[in-house]
């Protein structure tokens, strides 16, 4: 019989599914090469998606007034005021609009940096965040290489690339913390993903539904393994619709002017098929969904289910713009199929069908080549051309403009100039100043929409004249003249 010193070993070096040896030095342990992937991963992400973020908004090309509207909010934070955005109307209370309190954690940070590239450079952070823990769990269960084909799937989906390319949204909190949730749930780690999740039902008054969701996953999985984390997901389960409950019905009506949730409109006024209006619009984007993210095999896990909730009240909702591939909505969906595609794979491993291990062999590199194919036709492909990198002149030009207005002064504005002026101006949308007149109007008129913008103006403000003070590739700056 051979020593211990002349045993034979087994090689192990080219399986991706054994961890690499222990280091020959004793008492040290070889350091893993892989746990640094996911965290360099997230920092090519993030540099890729601040530069398609900011640039878009280089060059004016903010398509909502969101970004405007959420400045106003961080900003009244860092001062420490009420949460007032003024572009829904003066004095207006976001909290009576939508909660999400959780943008107060931006104050401290646009305290020190001012500006709307504030909010757009934390929002990429986030979602560059979470491509953290979605590596991390799929290299665990799935091996190195695979888990980081995963991740730059994950990290290139076209969900992700879409709410980069849209301005700013609160969401951008909720995508990392499901993310690292998962995590923990595929880790095993019950107590983690209930405490990663509870904090969903402070970013938007509907993901308490996808708590609620996560938890009976959560409970189904730890039933057989602890029968006190079965319990403690019941009990957060519970939570999640109550947090709902309380939030539609007695929070943001509080809040609100007119004491009620102002979205209910988006679900009970239908154009005349109710959920049945716009069904191949849904359809179309359940296969993206589905096909170009899993290859359809996360069907096979429940974590799937994860993703209803927010599904749900898109497809049921009236407003055509949540059915379909476009601005932020499906971000939070990108981390639940990826992870539910990464625990079909690990359950796919194990399968008796040949067809079916095979299939799941092959899967991760396919759903990256995928992802990196459909970048040529996303917000990413922008980082090769040279435009992206560069300010325009017009927009240069439109800066000095807007330039002009004193700090403080009251502006009614819309879309192009909102960004430009929020950090330091009291900023109204375009006739919803509600009886005041402000210092300045500055109107994006590059599309002629506007014959005569005093005129206009006029309009808008009988009881006041405003003359035009300048003007700069479309964008027009009136000034109110007192006397």
């Amino acid at each position: 019989m051979p020593t211990p010193a002349t045993s034979p070993t087994r090689d192990t070096s080219s399986d991706p599914h054994i961890p690499a040896p222990a280091s020959r030095e004793p008492g040290r342990a070889q350091p893993d090469p892989g746990r640094r992937d996911p965290w360099l991963l997230a920092v090519v992400l993030f540099v890729g998606y601040a530069v398609v973020s900011v640039g878009r908004y280089r060059h004016l090309g903010q398509r909502s007034w969101d970004l405007g509207i959420f400045e106003q909010v961080i900003r009244s934070y860092a001062h420490l005021q009420a949460p007032v955005a003024d572009l829904k109307g003066p004095g207006f209370n976001i909290l009576g609009d939508h909660f999400s309190p959780v943008t107060v954690l931006l104050a401290p940070l646009y305290r020190v940096f001012p500006s709307s590239v504030t909010l757009l450079v934390a929002q990429a952070a986030l979602f560059a965040l979470s491509a953290v823990p979605v590596t991390r769990a799929a290299a665990r269960l799935l091996g190195r290489r695979r888990g980081l084909a995963i991740g730059i799937a994950y990290g290139l989906s076209w969900g992700l690339q879409q709410a980069v390319d849209f301005d700013f949204h609160e969401i951008c909190f909720a995508v990392p913390l499901i993310a690292f949730s998962l995590e923990a749930l595929l880790g095993q780690r019950w107590r983690a993903a209930l405490l990663w999740a509870v904090p969903l039902v402070l970013v938007k008054e509907d993901l308490g539904f996808t708590v609620t969701a996560l938890a009976v996953v959560v409970a189904w999985r730890a039933r057989p393994l602890s029968p006190r984390a079965f319990r403690y997901a019941l009990g957060v389960a519970v939570f999640g619709v109550v947090a709902v409950a309380l939030t539609l019905l007695v929070v943001i009506p509080s809040f609100n002017s007119a004491g009620t949730y102002d979205y209910w409109n988006k679900v009970s006024e239908s154009g005349g098929g109710g959920p049945l209006d716009g069904l191949d619009t849904k359809l179309r984007t359940l296969c993206w969904l589905l096909i170009p993210t899993t290859g359809l095999l996360a069907l096979r896990s429940p974590i799937l289910l994860i993703a209803l909730p927010t599904i749900g009240w898109r497809f049921v909702s009236s407003y055509s713009q949540y059915w379909g591939t476009d601005w932020h909505y499906s971000a939070v969906l990108m981390p639940v199929v990826t992870l539910a595609l990464v625990d079909a794979l690990d359950t796919a491993r194990h399968s008796t069908r040949a067809w079916l291990r095979s299939y799941g062999r092959h899967l991760p590199a396919s759903v990256a080549a995928a992802s990196v194919a459909l970048t040529t036709s996303l917000p990413l492909s922008a980082l090769a051309e040279g435009e992206i990198y560069r300010k325009p002149a017009r927009v240069s030009a439109v800066e000095r403009l807007l330039g002009t207005v004193p700090d403080g002064a009251s502006v009614e504005a819309n879309i192009a100039p909102i960004s430009r002026l929020t950090s330091r101006c009291r900023v109204f949308w375009v006739t919803n100043t509600q009886g005041i007149d402000p210092d300045f109007i500055a109107l994006d008129n590059s599309r002629k929409r506007y014959r005569d913008v005093e005129a206009y103006a006029r309009t808008l403000h009988p009881d006041a004249r405003y003359t035009i003070k300048g003007t700069a590739y479309g964008v027009v700056l009136l000034e109110r003249r007192t006397g």
